[in-house]
């Protein structure tokens, strides 16, 4: 049975992943509105293959020579491929320790995808039909 103390230290944990983290339907409500926008940080290959309809790149290693000019007046929402990939956490922290308002999105390029919102290819913006196992919108 976890004591009070952990279990204070796991609501803590809980409460700054819900400030930090956004999911993919409140991002591209904020991109909507004007208050965010979406920062890819993947390879340059995967850019090319396909990226966020809008974002701008932003690629880990890009950071190595400093931070480029970001906006400064709308929240940064960071992603990478998926779940599984951490470069986008890699770029937030440089990105927070700046001072720049910073978020992460859950499930990065690969949910925004399955969720049926906007992509961009080679100049071209589509949309995959919805994954009914992962969309949070009908």
């Amino acid at each position: 049975m976890a004591s009070t103390a952990e279990i204070a230290a796991r609501l803590a944990h809980v409460d700054a992943r819900l400030g930090y983290e956004i999911d993919v339907v409140a991002a591209s409500h904020a991109v909507a509105a004007g208050s965010a926008v979406l920062v890819d940080t993947r390879k340059q290959t995967s850019w090319d293959h396909g990226h966020i309809a809008g974002a701008l790149h932003l690629p880990v290693s890009a950071l190595e020579t400093g931070i480029p000019a970001l906006p400064r007046d709308r929240t940064l929402i960071v992603y990478g491929w998926g779940p599984g990939c951490n470069g986008a956490a890699s770029t937030a922290r440089v990105l927070l320790a700046a001072g720049l308002d910073t978020r992460e999105l859950l499930g990065g390029y690969e949910y925004w995808v399955r969720n049926g919102f906007p992509t961009e290819s080679e100049g071209r913006i589509t949309r995959s039909a919805p994954d009914p196992l992962v969309t949070a919108e009908v």
